[in-house]
């Protein structure tokens, strides 16, 4: 699975096309689709990035859930149906479709936002105040990274 690091601005041309990051590409190198999927975000003004990999896992724990259940159909239909499968251009760019470049508020640059298995593209202010927020929130609760040994 694809890890996504650091933080990167580009420039998005009049048709939507952005370059993803290289180091983005390079994590996304291996893996059997050579592009990206785009979702809104349900909580930002933001678009979620996950490699084909990361989808398929997303699908696989939705079928945790009873087939047909409210909780299934509801989350499958937030996410499957509004992902959109970017392949690359010959130069490393995706075509960003207009609807979710509009939930978003890009225009002119997008700022690509490693955040583990998982990135964001964001407007660059927005993406701004969301990173002051977050650091704010990390401190003001005091936020931790959870240990993966059980306690003893």
């Amino acid at each position: 699975m694809a890890l996504f690091l650091s933080t990167h601005t580009n420039k998005v041309d009049a048709k939507g096309r952005v370059s993803v990051p290289a180091g983005f590409r390079a994590t996304l190198a291996e893996q059997a689709f050579p592009g990206v999927v785009l979702i809104p975000s349900n909580k930002f003004a933001a678009l979620e990035g996950f490699d084909m990999g990361m989808i398929q896992e997303i699908s696989t724990r939705l079928d945790k859930f009873d087939l047909f259940s409210d909780t299934q159909d509801d989350l499958a239909a937030t996410i499957f149906a509004n992902a959109t499968p970017l392949g690359f251009d010959d130069t490393g760019r995706i075509g960003i479709p207009k609807e979710l470049l509009a939930h978003a508020n890009i225009t002119d640059n997008a700022v690509f936002v490693g955040l583990g298995t998982k990135f964001q593209i964001w407007e660059p202010g927005a993406f701004a105040a969301r990173k002051e927020q977050a650091a704010a929130q990390v401190q003001s609760k005091g936020l931790t990274i959870p240990n993966l040994k059980a306690p003893q």
